[in-house]
């Protein structure tokens, strides 16, 4: 019998759907010579520092570096009634071999190797290795099982990755932390060169001085030229004045043909930014939302980097482009042949090809798909059409003029053939997105040089120059996607700071930390995500890091780089971090406020700190979260503390139709809510809570 292990409960479903193990268990499903059970996420994880020894347990300088003889690892407490499910699964005396089914990446080895070798599990392992959750794809995979050891390189590399992030993770951030006796300081490999990133494009707004220009312009029959930048307000107007009523030649009108080729396929990361951009999602609630799908078995595998399918797909492409059709498609087929083999490439595939819808979209009831995941769905498919369809042809025209011996220019664009940009539009007509809409050059009339434009008018316009951009959650993603990639071989599969799987993360970590806020779509580092990069050595907060260690675990992945070289580098790292940064002054100590007048919390709207005030705990972003009352109560600072811990907490007072009642309050989220004061409607936020009401105490009566 094979026991066959999944990454989630869901997954493990739609597995033994497919292979009759039907026989519904207590952890698992059982049938047709299979046992199928799950993980729930990570069950096993490294160690805590005060597992190993005393002298870890206090945050102090002198406890450090800690770096671990013999790495331990332990069960979450929260999951561990699955692990002991899994454990005796796989010991149980049936079971001759084990099939790893979860996730087919880094991270999905890792979760089952942890919890095979904390298990003590020494029966043979296969490994499920799919890209589709469709019946033919799970059926395909079950017949095709590769050997457990073929994998060992690729666990190696993810465990290198997870105990370099406690390494660095853990020492850095209680290094950092202790030596400068205030809230906690969290470093890590991925997150603090991305802060890093957000902090240097702040200081650059910041220190921006702007600059007025001008420029002056010549205007006849709808044509409107300018000159170069004029930096004088009065020159420009001297050179408009020249120009009144005057005349204007063309002296020349170059013009060239442009093709725009159609835009690869999704990968994660690109899925999130064109997520982010047009729809204003997060990263982490864009992976959600691809997860979900891939559950559903509407889309291919999310977690890839890659753009591209395998050579083999042509005819699965084709189908589901035609099911596209018939299911989504925004307005009729332009007719175009699509060419699928632009988007084909097998070299260019990695662990999994790139995100496509599914065949099961044309047998699926879409008018039950939750609004965000079809909006994601949707832009899978769209991203197919587009990227198989036709080129996007235009020419573009600049035309010069002479007038009173002074030069004006104007551009202009003329569309050939629209192509893939049908598709484009035809999305966009679909859906209210929000994307901000580029300026494009009109077309201009047919002009040829020697032609005279007599009584022309003139103007003068005012400019500034414009500051860099706040990062949005896609111009961010697009930066920590090239970040450090100069440093990289050409041969890295996985370049920039982290992962498509765990950018998203990384962000929500930055804001969960109070390090970065979320105004609108823009991500501004806080006071002490300024603070914290100016404090820290470049070895923790450049990219180039990163780029160092994903050139080398990509070395492990291939096995051409052994993990005790890859470790022993890392371990120096940390100390000679420990070793070169060892006091501060008194005044750098209270950069952070002191250690006396800690929070009560993270904010669940930003992650900022909120602190007790005057009239009540309220968050220091002053994002507009309500966190001091609840129901018409004010609450104690101890109950908010336990709210922001998500902790299910009492409060008596409440305010009802029928009165004033005790109840507890459990945290599920946060809402949009207003209020009117002063006569204006205040909108702002509040938590989503579910009440529990305590039970009533019966009195002990006396029998009669």
């Amino acid at each position: 019998m094979q026991l066959v292990i999944a990454e989630k409960p869901s997954v493990a479903q739609a597995i033994a759907c497919v292979i009759g193990a039907g026989e519904r268990k207590d952890g698992y499903m059982e049938g047709n010579g299979f046992l199928v059970s799950w993980c729930i996420g990570h069950l096993v994880e490294l160690a805590q520092p005060d597992a190993y020894s005393d002298t870890w347990k206090k945050w102090s300088y002198e406890s450090l570096p800690m770096i671990p003889e013999e790495w331990q690892t332990e069960v979450k407490s929260d999951t561990a009634v699955q692990y002991k499910v899994l454990k005796g699964l796989m010991h149980d005396a049936r079971v001759d071999s084990v099939v790893c089914a979860t996730d087919a990446g880094r991270e999905g080895e890792l979760i089952f190797r942890l919890v095979y070798d904390q298990a003590g599990c020494d029966k043979p392992v296969k490994r499920l290795w799919i890209s589709s959750m469709e019946e033919s794809a799970i059926r395909e995979g079950f017949e095709n099982l590769h050997p457990g050891s073929d994998y060992d390189n690729l666990y190696h590399s993810a465990l290198c990755r997870q105990r370099a992030d406690w390494l660095v993770g853990l020492n850095g951030t209680r290094l950092f932390t202790v030596l400068y006796g205030s809230k906690v300081l969290k470093v890590g490999r991925v997150q603090t060169p991305t802060l890093a990133m957000l902090v240097e494009r702040e200081e650059k707004i910041r220190n921006f001085k702007k600059e007025q220009y001008y420029m002056a312009h010549i205007l006849m029959e709808g044509i409107d030229a300018t000159t170069d930048r004029i930096d004088d307000k009065a020159q420009a107007e001297a050179v408009a004045a020249a120009c009144e009523s005057g005349g204007a030649t063309v002296v020349s009108v170059t013009k060239e043909k442009k093709i725009v080729q159609p835009p690869k396929l999704y990968d994660l990361t690109t899925l999130q930014r064109d997520a982010n951009r047009l729809f204003g999602f997060t990263a982490k609630q864009t992976l959600e939302y691809t997860q979900s799908l891939y559950e559903k078995k509407l889309v291919t595998y999310p977690r890839t980097d890659s753009q591209y399918l395998s050579d083999d797909m042509e005819d699965t492409a084709r189908g589901v482009i035609g099911a596209v059709y018939k299911a989504i498609l925004f307005e009729e087929q332009t007719g175009a042949e699509p060419d699928i083999k632009r988007v084909m490439d097998s070299k260019k595939v990695t662990d999994h090809h790139a995100i496509i819808p599914t065949m099961e979209i044309a047998v699926t009831d879409l008018s039950v798909v939750p609004e965000g995941e079809m909006k994601i769905l949707s832009l899978a498919a769209n991203r197919l059409l587009c990227a198989t369809g036709e080129m996007h042809e235009y020419e573009t025209v600049k035309t010069e003029f002479d007038c009173s011996g002074l030069v004006f220019t104007v551009s202009g664009k003329s569309v050939t053939k629209n192509g893939w940009k049908d598709f484009e539009a035809a999305f966009r007509r679909s859906y209210k997105t929000l994307e901000d809409r580029e300026k494009e050059d009109k077309e201009l009339p047919e002009l040829s040089e020697g032609m005279v434009f007599e009584g022309v008018q003139t103007k003068v316009s005012e400019h500034f120059t414009q500051p860099p951009k706040h990062f949005t959650e896609d111009s961010l993603l697009s930066a920590m996607e090239r970040a450090g990639s100069e440093d990289m071989g050409n041969d890295v599969e996985r370049k920039g700071l982290g992962t498509p799987a765990t950018r998203a993360d990384v962000i929500e970590k930055l804001v969960r930390d109070g390090f970065v806020k979320r105004e609108k779509k823009q991500m501004i580092p806080t006071e002490d995500g300024v603070k914290l990069i100016a404090i820290l050595p470049d070895v923790v907060k450049s990219p180039k890091l990163t780029a160092d260690w994903e050139n080398a675990l990509t070395l492990v992945a291939k096995g051409e780089y052994s993990m005790q070289e890859f470790m022993r580098g890392i371990a120096d790292m940390v100390d000679r971090l420990v070793q070169t940064c060892y006091s501060v002054s008194d005044k750098q100590k209270s950069m952070f406020g002191s250690s006396n007048h800690e929070s009560l919390g993270k904010c669940p709207k930003c992650g900022g700190d909120v602190v007790k005030g005057k009239f009540g705990a309220y968050c220091k972003n002053k994002c507009g979260m309500n966190i001091s009352r609840a129901m018409g109560a004010v609450l104690t600072d101890s109950q908010v503390k336990s709210l922001l811990e998500g902790k299910k907490t009492l409060v008596k007072g409440l305010k009802g139709k029928k009165g004033s009642y005790d109840a507890y309050l459990i945290p599920e989220g946060v809402e949009d809510c207003s209020y009117a004061k002063d006569g204006k409607e205040i909108r702002g936020f509040q938590y989503r809570v579910k009440l529990e009401f305590p039970q009533k105490k019966t009195a002990n009566r006396k029998p009669v």
